[in-house]
C-alpha cells in the first residue's frame, strides 16, 4: 500500500507550517520596509531580495503537497522515484526555509524593521 509513514508527514506537516510562516515574515518585512522608506535606489534591492524569498518558498510547499498526495494515492505502491523526490524535496524545503529566514533576519535588522 502506498503510504507515507506518520513520522515523515509530520515532518512534511510542520516544513509545510514553516514555509507559510517564513512567506509570511518575508512579505510583512517587506510591506513595513516599503511603508517605512519607500521605494528608493537604497530599498529597491532589499524589496526584490525579500519578494524573491518569498517566491523560493512557495514551490517547496506545493511540491510537497502535490507529491505528499500523489504517494497516497498511488497503488498499489508508491514508484521509488516519487518517494526519492520526497525525499530530496523535504531536504531542499529546509535549506530554502533557513537561507530565506535569515535573508529576512537580515533585512529586518539593517533596516531596524520590527
Amino acid at each position: 500500500m502506498a503510504k507515507v509513514s506518520p513520522q515523515t508527514l509530520m515532518i512534511i506537516f510542520n516544513l509545510q507550517r514553516r514555509l507559510v510562516e517564513l512567506i509570511d515574515q518575508a512579505k510583512t518585512a517587506e510591506y513595513n520596509l516599503f511603508e517605512a522608506y519607500g521605494e528608493t535606489e537604497e530599498t529597491i534591492p532589499e524589496l526584490e531580495q525579500l519578494q524573491n524569498g518569498a517566491e523560493r518558498l512557495r514551490n517547496p510547499y506545493s511540491r510537497l503537497a502535490t507529491l505528499t498526495l500523489a504517494i497516497a494515492e498511488a497503488q498499489p505502491i508508491a514508484p521509488t522515484a516519487m518517494i526519492n523526490l520526497l525525499s530530496q524535496t523535504i531536504e531542499q524545503a529546509s535549506v530554502t526555509a533557513d537561507a530565506v529566514e535569515a535573508t529576512t533576519q537580515e533585512s529586518k535588522r539593517i533596516w531596524n524593521l520590527p
